[in-house]
């Protein structure tokens, strides 16, 4: 099948896409699920700390890849804010029925810690951990996807493997060294803070990094079924825009 190689302006006033919206869904399950579940505990194997939301929340930076590479950079940026405000919302949330006072027949002591604590231990730190978060997406998926997409137009399109790794460490580097110190500092020792941004930088990229020959059929896949290969040659990379 050939695929019509399309600029941004011409792939999205004359193409109908067909899965765009699903990715959408994805992407912000993945990005509220690793906020509200995974980011606030630290795991241990082998010896080894890490972040636990490390298992998952590379899936948002594959998402962001496929996203990036299949419909261009200007798509990737409506669904990166889409992700951002259901992120918001979810930490909104949660501070408010953590905040709600509870109802005395329900909020038992349960094992020493009344259930109404146990609730604010899971979800009181949500709020911060969000914010935190949302401002290195916001820095970390435009630089992955601004890598991946200058690339693309450089190398024509080649060398998709190579582009994936270097714009995945490029975002995840400063995913990292913003979310970390915002989110735990004070909260956690210095050297954990310092130890679990190392490690899951490491671990994150060392796990797409595997992933790459499943995201890339991922995206042979997309590109075959939606019949284009989108170049970001006229896009305006601020990240400031909705605009397609």
């Amino acid at each position: 099948m050939t695929l019509a190689k399309l600029s941004r302006a011409e792939a999205l006033s004359a193409h109908r896409f067909r899965y765009f919206e699903f990715m959408m869904a994805a992407s912000c399950v993945v990005l509220v699920c690793s906020n509200i579940i995974g980011a606030g505990k630290v795991a241990s194997l082998a010896g080894l700390s890490f972040g636990a939301g490390v298992l998952f929340f590379p899936f948002s930076y594959i998402a962001g890849d496929v996203l990036t590479e299949v419909y261009g950079y200007a798509r990737a940026r409506r669904v990166f804010w889409a992700s951002v405000t259901a992120a918001a919302f979810a930490a909104g949330m949660a501070a408010f029925i953590t905040w709600i006072p509870p109802a005395p027949d329900w909020n038992a002591d349960v094992g020493g810690i009344t259930r109404q604590d146990a609730f604010a231990l899971n979800f009181a730190q949500a709020p911060r951990i969000v914010l935190a978060s949302i401002l290195a997406i916001w820095a970390g998926e435009f630089v992955n996807a601004y890598v991946l997409a200058r690339m693309k137009v450089a190398s024509e399109g080649k060398n998709l493997w190579i582009r994936m790794i270097a714009s995945t460490a490029a975002g995840q580097a400063v995913d990292k060294v913003i979310f970390y110190p915002l989110a735990f500092a004070g909260v956690w020792e210095p050297k954990l803070v310092l130890t679990v941004m190392a490690t899951n930088y490491v671990l994150q990229v060392g796990w797409e990094t595997l992933l790459t020959p499943v995201t890339y059929r991922i995206v042979g896949w997309m590109k075959r079924a939606e019949g284009v290969d989108v170049y970001d040659k006229e896009t305006n990379f601020t990240p400031f825009s909705l605009k397609e």
